[in-house]
């Protein structure tokens, strides 16, 4: 199956979804340089995807793909940090976790193929 456009590919389908939860869980926290920084974070993954994808070269979208992985362990860090702080419960801590470490085995698999 050949991707069409980057709404198709599951990393990023998989990315909107947390940015989205990063967004609802962060959305009222009063650190509002944490809050900006783990938005931005988790808004890099989805858009490197994207941007990587539209330049139509293997190469070129590898390349942003490793800077998806690496935002991915951003959100990851952060998301250790926030709860160290009580900023996330448990709860959220282990669901963005979770998809983060989705997400970048998923990259990864993605990069193996180009």
């Amino acid at each position: 199956m050949t991707i069409e456009k980057f709404e198709d590919i599951k990393a990023w389908q998989k990315a909107r979804e947390m940015t989205l939860l990063i967004y609802s869980v962060f959305g009222n926290n009063k650190d509002f340089r944490f809050r900006d920084q783990v938005q931005s974070a988790s808004v890099s993954v989805m858009n490197n995807i994207a941007e990587g994808f539209e330049r139509k070269s293997d190469k070129a979208f590898s390349n942003f793909l490793y800077i998806a992985k690496g935002s991915c362990s951003e959100v990851k860090s952060m998301t250790y940090l926030a709860l160290d702080l009580k900023y996330i419960s448990e709860k959220d801590s282990t669901k963005i976790l979770t998809m983060s470490s989705e997400i970048s085995r998923m990259l990864f698999g993605l990069i193996k193929t180009l």
